[in-house]
């Protein structure tokens, strides 16, 4: 049975990533790592892994169904987390509506039997793998973007790497 790895996700438009790559530039410069491509900058909500082709278009009418309430993400600073070697732009706090978006996709996956993640939720943009420890920078100007949707986003592996492609419903 042939597979694809999933996840569900906020996408950035390209207005989104412009404002991610300003942002970056000056920051990034300093720190060692692998720059993540700019095409693959994304919130991760519910990560699905290996599943199943012939279940992936249900999944995607089923998905269309889940209502998102409108809410916005402040990004402020830029963090070194240790186990995965990443750096990452992080937001202080979840809203409300993306903890509940959260839920609603965990309950949406669980019966495909997708476990939920049971560590804590921190909403983050991957910017650097592979990346050496460095003190957690506070953005001047933090980033706030609006969000009202979701992408069902596919993993792909690519020679030097991943690269992520929404899957359009």
């Amino acid at each position: 049975m042939a597979e694809r790895r999933l996840f569900f996700a906020l996408w950035p438009d390209d207005r989104q990533r412009n404002q991610l790559r300003d942002a970056f530039r000056p920051l990034l410069s300093s720190i060692e790592g692998k720059i993540v491509d700019r095409r693959n900058w994304h919130v991760t909500l519910v990560f699905l892994g290996a599943f199943s082709d012939k279940l992936t278009e249900e999944l995607k009418i089923r998905a269309a169904h889940v209502e998102v309430a409108p809410f916005r993400l402040r990004f402020d600073r830029l963090t070194y987390w240790p186990r995965p070697k990443i750096g990452c732009l992080q937001v202080t706090t979840v809203p409300d509506e993306l903890a509940s978006l959260k839920t609603r996709l965990e309950s949406l996956v669980s019966a495909y039997a997708v476990a939920p993640e049971m560590h804590e939720y921190r909403p983050h943009i991957t910017a650097l793998r592979a990346a050496r420890p460095f003190e957690v920078v506070r953005l001047a100007r933090p980033i706030e973007f609006n969000w009202s949707g979701f992408e069902l986003v596919e993993s792909i592996s690519v020679p030097g790497g991943v690269q992520y492609r929404p899957l359009k419903q």
